[in-house]
């Protein structure tokens, strides 16, 4: 009787959990497993070949490929530590603030600083580049009101300022995320042990650092993962702003801009689909990498310094 039940129960769990591998595995991992097959061809005339890893050495060495390649690689690197290095301690104190019971309005607060979030790539990157625009933008003036007018320049037009300047664009836009993330973590302390720490006397920013930063690095540690992923698929923010040559000079092309480039051709380039695999091939591996070094390395000793 007791089998009996267990098996409608796995019957039950297999029904519901169906439909849902049925589009994961119909949109996410037949492409996937279809990108990998195509990186290991290539086409000679009409035809087209196997030709193993040799598009990876293309890749990696040919110099037609590989400066291309290496110069996407550093700008995606440069855009994910803008995100952890400012978006990530920005929401946290964030968080910290909005989660005080003493502040007034935080729920408007909450909801104007997550509202960028939810805005289309598209209206937040032609948006920025009319405010930055130094012809008709109203940055030079906003700047100009109090007195540092000196210090404006043409941001995303100059090769050294482009990429930081998106990146920052980027970290306003979704700063929301981890701030509502760590909020919700902070939230769920439990009472009782914020009053055993006001008890010993530890209240304000001691009691942050030293209660409660502990207990939420899991959620620290999930939005970093988060972040890294986002920022190794980013496309949208760059090709609205700066266009899929990603300039100037190439100085904001990320593995995205590259892999749409390589894959559909642009201007007088014509499309390489092979190539283009290749390239998201190479990003799904980064993206892998990344996850499992989170996943078996950094989370294990988060939970070790937990408990």
């Amino acid at each position: 009787m007791e089998g009996t039940q267990r098996r409608q129960r796995r019957w039950h769990i297999a029904v519901f959990l169906a439909p849902a591998m049925l589009v994961y595995t119909a949109i996410m991992i037949l492409p996937l497993f279809g990108t990998l097959q195509l990186s290991l061809f290539t086409v000679d005339g009409q035809s087209r070949v196997f030709a193993g890893f040799d598009n990876f050495r293309r890749l990696f060495l040919d110099p037609r490929w590989s400066a291309s390649f290496w110069n996407a690689l550093g700008n995606n690197f440069w855009f994910f530590i803008i995100h952890m290095l400012v978006q990530n301690p920005i929401g946290i104190g964030l968080a910290a603030l909005l989660s005080s019971p003493k502040l007034r309005f935080s729920a408007f607060y909450r909801t104007a600083i997550f509202i960028p979030t939810i805005l289309s790539f598209v209206i937040v990157g032609f948006t920025w580049k009319l405010i930055l625009s130094p012809l008709w933008g109203v940055a030079p003036n906003l700047l100009d009101l109090v007195g540092l007018k000196s210090l404006f320049t043409p941001w995303l037009g100059k090769e050294q300022y482009a990429l930081t300047t998106l990146g920052l664009i980027s970290v306003w836009q979704f700063v929301g995320i981890p701030m509502m993330l760590i909020y919700a973590a902070l939230l769920s302390i439990p009472d009782e042990v914020i009053e055993a720490a006001e008890c010993d006397g530890i209240t304000g920013m001691s009691q942050f650092w030293k209660i409660k930063l502990p207990l939420i690095l899991p959620s620290i540690g999930i939005i970093s993962v988060l972040t890294f992923v986002g920022n190794f698929n980013a496309f949208d923010l760059i090709y609205s702003a700066q266009g899929a040559l990603a300039g100037p000079n190439y100085s904001t092309d990320i593995l995205g801009t590259f892999l749409y480039r390589t894959f559909f051709g642009f201007q007088l380039q014509t499309g390489d689909p092979y190539m283009g695999s290749t390239i998201a091939s190479m990003m799904f591996f980064i993206i892998l990498a990344g996850v499992c070094l989170y996943l078996f390395a950094i989370q294990t000793r988060l939970r070790r310094y937990q408990f």
